[in-house]
Parts: C-alpha cells; structure tokens; sequence
C-alpha cells in the first residue's frame, strides 16, 4: 500500500476543490475496532504535540513542519482502512486574504485535521483550551504556531481578549479559526453556538467562512477509567469515514447576520451527512 503524501492531497485540493482517499491508498479491509487500533489512530493523531515540542527548542519548528506533522492523521486513518473526505474547498479558495473560519467540535481530530488544509492559504491562529497551551514543553511551541488559549471560565471576558487578539492577528494577515461550540459535542446545537467569530469579523472586516467536520470516528472518552487520563482519544470506530466540508464565504456584515448565515450552512450540511442538529 502507498502512502498520500501532504503534496498530493494538497495537489488533489487545489486542482478539484476536494480530496478523496483513493482505494489503492488506503489498507483493503476495515481495522478491526478495539484497543489496538483505538492506540495505533491516537499515536498518528497525537504525534505532533512530541514532535512540535521536539523541534522548537532546536529552532526547526515552522508551519510547514506542522502542516506535515498533522498530516499523519489522514495517512494513519487511511493505513486503517478509512475514508478521508474533504469537499468545497474551491470556495475557500476564491476568497483573497484572510478570514474567520467557524467550525463545528465533535473531537480532538479535527483540530490537527485542519492545519495542513488551511495553511495552503496563508497563515492562522486557532483559539484551543488554554490547558492544552500548558502540557509540558509544548507552551513555546503552541505559541509559535499560533495557537491562542483561553481559560473558560469567564466568557465576557473571553470574548474581550478574543476581539482583542483576534483584531490584531488578522490585520497582520492571519486568518482565525474558531469553534464556536466552544467544547466538543456530538450534536450541534443552536443553545452552544457561540457568536464570537462572528463579532471577531465584523470588528476585523473579514468574511466567514463556514467549515463542517465529521469525526465521530473518535468520540471524546465519557466513561471508565480511562476517561480522566485519555478523555481526548476515545474508542475508534473504524467503519466511519472522515469528512470535511468548506461552505461559501459569508461577505462581512453585522455580526448577526453571519452568525445565522453560518449557522444554517452548518447545520445543514452536518444534517445531510445524517448527523444529529438542534436548530
């Protein structure tokens, strides 16, 4: 079996708007479920935090190495058997400049799915939990790929430092993602929905640019004992593909406006793919 490299997928992106795992790149059966598997999707999810906090203390750390270091999420689900699917991307590719991506939370996967995509067009910066800034030898790292923490625990004063930070990352020419659900759920709902990105792009004068995945393939760990040490990587499921989905740029206008545009792209999308809305 040959493995996609970042370089075809990126090709595949930029000639088609989309990428499809192709049937002689992935393995011929399904792995079967289990905790063998379920630590083989993890190792290849999880092995940029090592190598990122490996490579910035030597001054080797830069975006195309996290592009390439992400990208074993799509090579490790494809060595397993899955699908990886990726749609619409000539939408994002007809926007010039920088924008504020929203997206949709379902697990840890799609926050390191997501890197070698949006970095063909230009710098980001991600808002995570400001835990995951903090994990040992990995603060300077996180910082220098643009990762900005926030603690959580007082949203107005979230959305102050985000309007902030985010105004002045995107007038530098960073484009900005956000999870507007703000912690991963399996349904998303309207009651979660958070409307900072759209705030953060009006105030910033950009278009949104709505963004759905689906990785169910690894749901958050909710039970056992496991689930106060490996909360992040849960119970693979391998009979689930992979998807993301880019929609059409939302131009800037109120807050509002984007807010529900994005809104009802994304819940309609995520609903076509048969997964669970709460309108």
């Amino acid at each position: 079996m040959k493995t996609t490299t970042l370089e075809m997928f990126r090709e595949e992106l930029r000639a088609t708007g989309a990428y499809a795992t192709a049937p002689e790149r992935r393995a011929p059966s399904r792995a079967k479920n289990g905790a063998f598997t379920t630590l083989r999707f993890s190792l290849g999810v999880a092995r940029v935090f090592p190598l990122c906090a490996l490579n910035e203390p030597l001054g080797l750390l830069n975006t195309e190495k996290w592009a390439r270091f992400c990208f074993s999420t799509v090579q490790t689900a494809e060595r397993l058997g899955m699908n990886v699917l990726f749609e619409g991307w000539e939408n994002r590719a007809a926007v010039d400049g920088p924008v504020m991506y929203l997206c949709n939370h379902m697990s840890t996967v799609e926050t390191i799915l997501l890197p070698p995509a949006l970095l063909m067009y230009g710098p980001f910066n991600v808002v995570v939990k400001q835990s995951l800034s903090h994990l040992p030898f990995l603060e300077k790292a996180a910082s220098h790929m643009g990762l900005v923490p926030v603690a959580r625990k007082s949203p107005k004063e979230d959305l102050v430092n985000m309007l902030r930070i985010g105004t002045e990352r995107i007038a530098a020419g960073n484009s900005f993602l956000i999870f507007p659900q703000g912690s991963r759920e399996a349904v998303f709902s309207r009651k979660l929905y958070s409307s900072i990105g759209a705030k953060l792009a009006e105030r910033a004068g950009v278009p949104v640019v709505p963004l759905v995945v689906d990785t169910r393939c690894q749901p958050v760990r909710s039970k056992g004992v496991l689930k106060h040490v490996f909360k992040d990587f849960g119970p693979v499921d391998t009979s689930f593909d992979i998807r993301c989905a880019c929609g059409p740029a939302i131009p800037c206008a109120k807050a509002r406006t984007m807010h529900e545009a994005a809104f009802d792209w994304m819940a309609t999308k995520l609903e076509s793919w048969g997964l669970p809305v709460e309108r």
